[in-house]
């Protein structure tokens, strides 16, 4: 189980250039990539992107590359069409001010400060592909210690969901312990009702109108209906089966994130329908214990993969 949330960072320094690789991670419900790149390394971003993505299955990842080069050979040259139209436009600009012809004549210098009248261009040491070679390395130092630091956490997130699961099956065996109460607890309150619409006793045994006999079979088929109504052991079943499906996906899957997620919205649902059918106050506690359990499940699940 690995954590979304990481951070990772290396860097590398050479004769000619400084390679550093920075990448964040945080939550989200998919991946989510963003890759900040030199323009040296404009090509590499599908590359980049594809890489991160075999490691990471969720969250947004953040990936930056910083490049910095050092002296290196530099080529500068004069834009001769430039200095021209610069030459050509101060011959008008002299016309229209009714200048001498030598006067004001701007200096190598003075041209030196317009725009575009020098082109300085540094050589490019090893071109994408060349520098891809050598940062890929610093990439992947950085994206171990981007996903180690997410195993940690991971790790920590991991023991307190299952000690909230643990807790979660102590609920359900306590509450299945009361099941027979909930039953019996139905066939009481029937009788009860036979007995107060029919004027007779709530005693065990056949219920009495007056000297009227209520057919008992009548009394079983009633209660038949209601116990299929409101009991509960078909969903302590399912709740039982959703959370072993649970702690077996969180041993067996290393980003059992989105799986889980479902599993809780199941094992919610079961809660609601355990709680909407009990009247032993007992199992309504328990009901309530559960529903804050789970939550903590879930406010845990957003930070996994």
């Amino acid at each position: 189980m690995k954590s979304m949330t990481g951070y990772g960072y290396q860097e590398k320094q050479e004769r000619d250039v400084s390679f550093s690789v920075e990448i964040k991670g945080y939550n989200s419900r998919f991946l989510e990539l963003s890759v900040n790149l030199p323009v040296q390394f404009s090509a590499m971003d599908i590359e980049i992107r594809r890489y991160i993505a075999s490691r990471c299955r969720r969250g947004k990842v953040e990936v930056t590359v910083h490049l910095k080069e050092h002296e290196g050979p530099v080529s500068v040259s004069v834009n001769r069409a430039a200095v021209a139209a610069y030459r050509d436009a101060l011959k008008v600009l002299r016309g229209i001010l009714g200048g001498p012809e030598q006067a004001g004549n701007p200096s190598a210098a003075q041209f030196l400060s317009f725009d575009g009248v020098l082109e300085v261009d540094r050589a490019a040491r090893g071109g994408g592909g060349g520098y891809w070679k050598r940062v890929a390395p610093v990439l992947e130092l950085a994206l171990s210690q981007f996903e180690n630091s997410r195993a940690r956490e991971g790790k920590h997130t991991e023991a307190d969901i299952l000690s909230y699961l643990e807790r979660l099956e102590t609920l359900v065996k306590a509450i299945s312990a009361r099941t027979p109460e909930l039953e019996a607890s139905i066939r009481e309150n029937i009788r009860n009702r036979f007995a107060e619409l029919l004027g007779g006793n709530t005693r065990e045994g056949p219920v009495r109108a007056g000297s009227m006999l209520i057919d008992e079979n009548r009394l079983l088929s009633e209660t038949a209906i209601l116990l299929m109504k409101y009991t509960i052991s078909e969903e302590l079943s399912r709740l039982s089966a959703h959370l072993a499906e649970f702690r077996a996906e969180i041993g067996r899957n290393p980003s059992p994130g989105k799986k889980l997620d479902f599993l809780c919205q199941e094992i919610h649902r079961e809660i609601n329908t355990i709680g909407s059918k009990t009247a032993v106050l007992e199992i309504s506690r328990a009901v309530v214990d559960m529903k804050d359990v789970l939550e903590n499940i879930r406010e845990q699940l957003r930070n996994i993969e």
